[in-house]
């Protein structure tokens, strides 16, 4: 799996946060994002230490603009040449 790019939503907690672990687990490109940057660096960071390629961009899926901005590969954003080295081009993300 270790091709694949997985961009997990609401990360930080739950659900997200254990499917962020298996996939990172798996070998995946982990990208994370949540709204609290503390706990999603803390996450990164555990990711990182499974072996992983991850990061954290934070982002509100309330806000369309934090929600484009994610999907856009932000260069403000901290870790982004990471994400843009990764994420792949709007045609190979069918699932988005």
């Amino acid at each position: 799996m270790s091709d694949q790019v997985v961009l997990i939503t609401g990360a930080l907690t739950g659900i997200g946060r254990a499917a962020a672990v298996i996939f990172a687990k798996e070998g995946a490109h982990v990208v994370v994002s949540g709204r609290r940057d503390k706990e999603g660096r803390e996450l990164a960071a555990e990711l990182q230490a499974l072996g992983a390629e991850a990061i954290f961009v934070r982002s509100d899926v309330r806000n369309e603009d934090d929600v484009r901005n994610l999907v856009d590969q932000p260069s403000s954003v901290s870790g982004a040449s990471m994400l843009q080295s990764i994420m792949p081009g709007p045609k190979d993300c069918a699932a988005l």
